[in-house]
């Protein structure tokens, strides 16, 4: 095993965080993170516009963990890694959020996902809304449930790029993360 989890988690929680969480990731976790930002925000005294786009971005990244980690095995023991899903919100730095998240997948999902994502990082703004509206108007929905929309949302929604890395855990599964500019 070449990645570990704890310690690119402590790295990427020495900059400026704002907040961070590093476990399973339920609806009641998510319920609770979301109460826990929107208390930080509030303190931060942030602007309702960008209060609202950092809440709604912490909200789709949230859900994307919820719908699309998969769960390693230990090669140690055979139990199921607890600590699968990993949630930053960093400071503000030049009058920008970042959030970054983590979560395990499957290998055989990285070359969608990577297309997928540097496509997004291809087009232009005009470019996404149009994808938005076609995938939505498509009503098709994935195998676990989603339309494809989430990715696209953040994009057309932050008009940033998405910064991502893979991270080789063992012969099945990658650790995946994602760090988005709001």
């Amino acid at each position: 095993m070449s990645f570990d989890l704890s310690k690119w988690y402590n790295k990427h929680t020495e900059e400026k965080t704002l907040f961070s969480y590093l476990g399973e990731v339920t609806e009641e976790t998510i319920s609770n993170i979301l109460d826990k930002i929107e208390v930080l925000l509030s303190e931060e005294g942030e602007d309702t516009k960008l209060f609202k786009r950092v809440y709604y971005i912490s909200v789709e990244t949230l859900q994307n963990l919820f719908h699309h980690s998969d769960l390693p095995v230990s090669q140690n023991n055979g139990s199921v890694i607890e600590k699968n899903v990993v949630f930053i919100l960093s400071e503000k730095i030049s009058n920008r959020y970042h959030i970054t998240t983590g979560n395990f997948i499957k290998r055989s999902n990285i070359r969608v996902l990577k297309e997928r994502i540097d496509q997004l990082n291809f087009l232009s703004k005009d470019e996404v809304r149009i994808l938005y509206k076609l995938i939505l108007n498509n009503e098709e929905f994935s195998e676990k449930g989603g339309g494809g929309l989430g990715m696209i949302d953040l994009v057309k929604r932050t008009g940033n790029n998405l910064s991502y890395n893979f991270y080789n855990f063992d012969e099945e599964y990658i650790f995946f993360s994602l760090r988005i500019a709001i």
